[in-house]
C-alpha cells in the first residue's frame, strides 16, 4: 500500500449529509471486477439522471473540479452497508483524502486498508473550507498527516484520525504489515509464555 504523509491538491466540495455506500457505489456495480474501473461509476445515480444525462449541478460533473484528489463532505459520509467496493470506487477515481465531520465506521476502516485518508474535522471547519474552494477552485488544500493539519490560504485547522489508522497510512501498512510490526513483541511473549506455562505448549511430533 502506498504511504500517505502529505498531500497538496485541488479539493472538491460535496456538501450533502448522510451520503451512504449505495450512493457512493450502487449495488448493481458490485458484480464488476475492480479492474473494469469502479471509479467511472462513482456516485453514478447522483451524477446522472434516469436517462444517463450528467446532472449539471453535481460537483464532479463540473470542469472546475476536474483533477481533484481531495473530497470535502458533510457528516456521516459512507454510512450504510459495509461494501468495501465503495472505497475502491473513491480511490480509483483518484481521490486520496476525504474530509468530513464524521464517517461511517466500517467505511473509515475499509478506507485506511486501501490507503485512503479519512480526516475528521468539525462542521464549521469543513464548511469554511468548502466555501473557500468554491470561491477559488484552483486554490490547493494541503493535508499533513504527520502534523494532522489542513491548510488552505489563511485557513488552518487540525483534524483527527484513529492513531492506529494514522500509523498504517504513514507507513503504507495493510493489516498483515501492522501485525508484522509487532514481530519482536510476539516472539518475546511466546518465549515468556513457554517458560511460564510449559504445560500449555503443544507436544512435538517426536514425542509421540
Amino acid at each position: 500500500m502506498e504511504k500517505f504523509t502529505r498531500l497538496t491538491a485541488k479539493a472538491c466540495p460535496l456538501m450533502q449529509p448522510n451520503i451512504n455506500t449505495d450512493q457512493i457505489l450502487p449495488a448493481r456495480y458490485l458484480k464488476w471486477p475492480r479492474a473494469r474501473g469502479l471509479g467511472q461509476v462513482l456516485f453514478q445515480d447522483l451524477r446522472y439522471d434516469a436517462s444517463g444525462k450528467p446532472r449539471a449541478d453535481f460537483p464532479l460533473n463540473q470542469p472546475r473540479w476536474q483533477g481533484a484528489k481531495i473530497l470535502l463532505a458533510d457528516r456521516n459520509f459512507g454510512g450504510g452497508s459495509s461494501r468495501e467496493a465503495a472505497v475502491y470506487a473513491v480511490y480509483d477515481a483518484d481521490f486520496r483524502c476525504l474530509i468530513a465531520p464524521s464517517f461511517g465506521d466500517i467505511f473509515a476502516q475499509n478506507a485506511v486498508k486501501n490507503g485512503l485518508l479519512t480526516a475528521v474535522v468539525n462542521e464549521a471547519d469543513v464548511a469554511a473550507l468548502a466555501e473557500a474552494v468554491a470561491a477559488e477552485p484552483e486554490r490547493p488544500v494541503e493535508v499533513d498527516l504527520e502534523q494532522q493539519t489542513i491548510a488552505c490560504g489563511n485557513l488552518h485547522f487540525d483534524f483527527t484520525i484513529d492513531p492506529v489508522s494514522r500509523n498504517q497510512l504513514l507507513n503504507g501498512w495493510d493489516d498483515i504489515d501492522l501485525t508484522e510490526s509487532y514481530r519482536d513483541k510476539i516472539s518475546a511473549f511466546r518465549t515468556e509464555d513457554r517458560d511460564r506455562r510449559p504445560w500449555a505448549a503443544p507436544a512435538s511430533a517426536s514425542a509421540s
